[in-house]
């Protein structure tokens, strides 16, 4: 749990600058725990702590997220804008994926698009790598999922394609306990060296007052 208080503080200076954007909007709060913290099926690292913050105004939201990997820290900041056509959810909107440790990984830089539909959903994104740790310069990647989710039961398939490639399956179950959520994971991945894994999570969200 190596997630430190300067990280904590700028994800709070990052999240916050809309928070008078609009009389209803809504600022709130998240801290979290996983045994193992796996992104798009590739592993960040152990024993990882988190916590982030979240603006909605209206159609509008904006949060900062920030977690321990195996050294450093992931500082994310995403952006985005949603609608609802019928049953039919989307939003487009983009995320920087920023790392204090460039020995671990570099910058990702995104376009997201995201939809869904009763129990399934889908998301499609774009982006720029620069890393080189892993690569001898930028390169652009894909990345498409989709998900089934119900009752707290979820099954993921996702790929990358272009300069990345990779695919995982990711199989869970979340619950709430009281004011906190809990989750357990069965992932399989091509991008790690033991293929698949068991990992658990709690998480707690809370709002944030700014009146």
């Amino acid at each position: 749990m190596k997630l430190s208080i300067g990280t904590m503080t700028a994800v709070a200076i990052l999240a916050t600058p809309l928070v008078g954007v609009a009389q209803d909007a809504e600022l709130s709060g998240n801290v979290g725990f996983a045994s193992d913290y796996f992104y798009r099926g590739a592993p960040q690292g152990s024993s990882s702590a988190s916590a982030g913050l979240d603006l909605t105004a209206g159609s509008f939201n904006l949060g900062a997220w920030a977690a321990d990997v195996a050294t450093g820290n992931e500082v994310d900041v995403y952006l985005g804008l949603s609608q609802d056509i019928g049953d039919l959810s989307v939003s487009v909107g983009g995320t920087a994926y920023v790392y204090t440790n460039d020995a671990f990984d570099s910058k990702y830089l995104e376009g997201n698009l995201n939809a869904s539909i009763g129990v399934l959903s889908a998301e499609f994104s774009y982006g720029k790598h620069d890393s080189d740790a892993l690569t001898s310069g930028d390169e652009t990647y894909w990345f498409a999922a989709g998900t089934i989710a119900q009752s707290g039961l979820h099954a993921t398939f996702g790929t990358f394609g272009d300069g990345l490639d990779s695919q995982y399956i990711e199989a869970g179950y979340s619950l709430s306990v009281g004011d906190f959520d809990l989750s357990a994971a069965w992932i399989y991945s091509d991008d790690n060296a033991d293929d698949h894994a068991l990992t658990f999570g709690i998480s707690h969200t809370f709002g944030i007052d700014t009146n």
